[in-house]
């Protein structure tokens, strides 16, 4: 039988397959490429919340095994607590609670009676965890204490966008003990580095490495340090964040400990958490107007085969080579799989696979059985390669590396080029002057600008903020404060964010 692979048509109220080119919304952009790779979709019957799709959700198990591994190489063992947070636990660090009230989803009932004290759904767990660390510390011998909690937090957002900003959304969040300030300090910057190499040598997205000021620091910490990327649309992303928690929760909580000395003295504390807005900035970094791309280390699958055959007696023949190739692929460890769904052309096929970002896709039909090759697309690039089938593991490999190096490349060459300088904040109102997420034309402005609350507030009305101030100054030193005039050590890293 001629064409057994007619593709048959949409079903109903399936969201349509277009895709919104970035230079005419890029927001609206994002959430089509979202839909169409099969990622998530808005969950309307519950404010802000979103259903990440298995395609989605295997997306973020890839990148849990990633950190986890990384966070267990380092000491850290993963643990749980409670949801729900009694509301007196909030009040006790008088920051904390300031910094989260407009945010929170409050339990007033239960069982049909009214609670006695409400309950807060988990916005994230200082308070919690520092009820029990102060059970479970009496000594410096019960330290370090490093506990990781992969969990969902729920904060109550006016304003969503899917996987950047939901009312309820996964995450880790790290929280450790210690004897010292400096071990508290180093636990902080070492795991800011954890951070940094995941985003940059797994989702080959480029990050820049800081301190946030104090008007941008987290609620109740001492210090915060972020990791910031930029999107296509110029636009910063704050991809994870470390905190130094001082002693703030842990005099809060009495979490004190009888030191080598026999003094009780209170612990030093961290935090630390990425989320699923990970993905969000994965979409944002390396897609394009076709659709997703996926790095291949982050790719649920890396490799698909697409059968190509005109006659039924073809048929056979092009899924067996195609079937036993992709086996070979898998006992490489290379993600592999056939598309040998009936009734769906090729190019249908092309193009499903495309929107959902695997990195290779493989044609092979009886021509390429015949002279032992097979024909070979990179998702990220266009155009098409004919390569030998021996030894196609190693050449898929290849493929894969050199695809994982060129988005990295291609990434961090586009932060280079949009990073401007400024000595002024009239430059500064010039420069984003215009932009915004829809239309783009966002950069990264290098400016001196001092650590104080007034000047972060100078920028707001710009709709700017200081990302960070750059843990390594790659500018020009010292300098005069764009804002008050004064004195600062280096340029800090302005932009407009999500």
């Amino acid at each position: 039988m001629d064409n057994p692979t007619q593709a048959p048509k949409a079903p109903s109220g399936k969201t349509s397959e277009k895709i919104t080119p970035r230079a005419q919304d890029f927001a609206r952009w994002y959430q089509d490429v979202i839909l169409q790779g099969d990622l998530a979709e808005p969950a309307e019957v519950v404010k802000g919340c979103m259903v990440i799709k298995p395609h989605g959700y295997a997306v973020w198990e890839i990148l849990q095994a990633e950190l986890d591994r990384r966070f267990k190489e380092s000491g850290h063992k993963n643990a749980y607590f409670p949801l729900l947070i009694p509301e007196s636990f909030l009040q006790r660090e008088a920051e904390h609670v300031e910094g989260f009230s407009p945010e929170l989803a409050v339990v007033t009932i239960a069982g049909g009676e009214n609670l006695e004290e409400r309950y807060i759904i988990r916005p994230t767990s200082e308070t919690i965890i520092g009820h029990f660390y102060a059970r479970w510390i009496k000594s410096w011998r019960d330290l370090p204490v490093l506990l990781n909690q992969w969990a969902n937090v729920v904060r109550w957002e006016m304003r969503t966008r899917m996987f950047l900003r939901t009312t309820e959304f996964l995450w880790q969040e790290g929280h450790t003990a210690h004897a010292t300030e400096s071990e508290a300090h180093e636990e902080a910057l070492r795991m800011l580095d954890t951070y940094a190499d995941v985003a940059e040598n797994v989702m080959a997205m480029p990050v820049i490495r800081g301190v946030k000021t104090q008007a941008e620091k987290f609620a109740g910490a001492v210090k915060s340090y972020s990791i910031e990327a930029m999107m296509q649309n110029g636009f910063a992303l704050q991809a994870g964040t470390s905190h130094e928690l001082g002693q703030n929760f842990a005099k809060a909580f009495d979490i004190r400990f009888q030191s080598q000395s026999g003094n009780l003295e209170y612990v030093w504390q961290s935090s630390w958490g990425v989320s699923t807005r990970l993905i969000g900035a994965l979409v944002m970094s390396h897609s394009d107007d076709r659709g997703l791309v996926l790095p291949p280390k982050l790719a649920p699958t890396q490799v698909v085969f697409i059968p190509i055959y005109r006659k039924e007696q073809e048929r056979d023949l092009v899924l067996e080579r195609a079937n036993r190739l992709a086996a070979e692929l898998k006992q490489a460890r290379i993600i592999a799989e056939v598309d040998a769904r009936d009734g769906y052309t090729p190019g249908h096929k092309f193009f499903h696979w495309e929107q959902r970002g695997i990195p290779l896709l493989i044609e092979i039909g009886p021509r390429e059985v015949q002279t032992d090759n097979v024909v070979i697309r990179r998702r990220d690039v266009e155009g098409k390669q004919t390569r030998p089938a021996a030894v196609l593991d190693q050449t898929i490999q290849d493929f894969l590396n050199t695809m994982q190096a060129d988005l990295l490349q291609k990434a961090r060459r586009r932060m280079e080029e949009n990073t401007v300088l400024a000595d002024s904040f009239e430059q500064i109102e010039g420069i984003l002057q215009g932009v915004t997420a829809e239309r783009g034309g966002g950069k990264f402005i290098a400016a001196h600008m001092k650590d104080d609350p007034h000047c972060d507030a100078k920028l707001k009305e710009i709709k700017a903020s200081v990302r960070c101030i750059p843990l390594v100054d790659v500018f020009d030193g010292p300098g005069k404060c764009i804002i008050t005039g004064q004195p600062t050590s280096q340029r800090v890293i302005i932009a407009k964010a999500y």
